[in-house]
């Protein structure tokens, strides 16, 4: 299969991808899907559940197209949501397969995208639609990923996991809808996942015309011209690039490899920055335990990076918060 939408120049193509589908036993899948993808020399995290897949993924064009074509042959998976970028490095460490309970985790089991989920639109549509005076504009991300940057007059929950979110919509619902003619409320978020259950959940909470932005911020920063942008700043993304901006080009900002937040040029000058070991946001967060250790372990990957390894301690930097498929 031909990958054709990724720029062979650089030779790194990304895929990020999701599907809600019915798994009867996705811990059968894991083995299988873990080897194929080691043999292909790809990296990134796959989730599996119940629910579907979600995943982020890097490798060559060709490899790539092959692992499309295997999951496209899972149950269900035909339609597969998929969108790519390119890199001029491997944005991974290592490949994971995982067995999970959701795929993307918000704690309300009830809720399934496969029978009722939002109006999408798409995003040459989206800027008329939160133009509206009648709509209210939710970003249903983190805090830290809306700090980077989100669509104008949006509003942020300011939460610190999509965990969080009903709580917040279920304490907020009577200030964002009033009474009477309710508004319509249009959502977005990185990839499109977050937006699958928060519209699902808003649905099942009663509220009628609910929106989603399909293929969510990836998708409108790709196709929406700069001029035409209501998006302000860059997208925080679940891997080494960090940020990117208008035609998915890598963006200005640093990693915390403590903490996996996005760091300006602000951070990176305070006192409580160190490479690989802290940065403002999360310095008051660790003990100076943790902080020693991840300082040796900074030091062993810059010694292995010098001898041109990858050292074993890396694979720390895709814990932390996670990816939009953890969106």
């Amino acid at each position: 299969m031909s990958v054709s939408p990724c720029d062979p120049r650089p030779p790194l193509c990304v895929a990020a991808l999701y599907r809600f589908a019915r798994f009867a036993d996705p811990a059968a899948m894991q083995g299988p899907l873990q080897d194929l993808c080691g043999a292909l020399g790809l990296r990134g995290t796959l989730l599996l559940a119940a629910e579907g897949i979600n995943g982020t993924i890097a490798g060559t064009p060709e490899a790539i197209g092959d692992i499309l074509n295997y999951i496209r042959g899972l149950p269900d998976c035909a339609d597969l949501d998929v969108k790519l970028s390119s890199a001029s490095t491997m944005p991974f460490h290592r490949m994971k397969v995982r067995v999970k309970r959701e795929i993307v985790t918000m704690g309300e089991p009830a809720i399934d995208p496969r029978a009722s989920v939002g109006t999408y639109v798409e995003p040459g549509d989206w800027n008329a639609l939160i133009s509206d005076p009648d709509t209210i504009v939710i970003d249903t991300r983190n805090s830290y990923e809306v700090a980077v940057g989100t669509f104008q007059g949006a509003i942020d929950p300011q939460t610190s996991s999509f965990r969080d979110f009903p709580e917040w919509f279920r304490s907020q619902r009577a200030a964002l809808l009033g009474a009477g003619r309710q508004p319509k409320v249009a959502m977005f978020c990185t990839g499109g996942i977050r937006c699958e259950k928060s519209t699902a959940f808003l649905k099942q909470e009663g509220v009628e015309d609910v929106f989603h932005l399909k293929g969510g911020i990836l998708k409108y920063l790709e196709t929406v011209p700069q001029d035409e942008s209501l998006w302000r700043g860059e997208c925080f993304v679940f891997d080494q690039r960090v940020t990117i901006g208008h035609g998915l080009a890598q963006g200005n900002y640093e990693l915390c490899h403590a903490c996996r937040r996005p760091l300006a040029g602000a951070d990176l000058a305070s006192p409580l920055y160190e490479a690989g070991v802290s940065c403002p946001a999360c310095h008051g967060e660790r003990s100076e335990a943790q902080r020693a250790s991840y300082r040796e372990r900074h030091r062993q990957e810059t010694l292995a990076a010098r001898r041109g390894q990858a050292h074993v301690g890396a694979v720390h930097g895709e814990h932390g918060h996670g990816h939009e498929q953890a969106d």
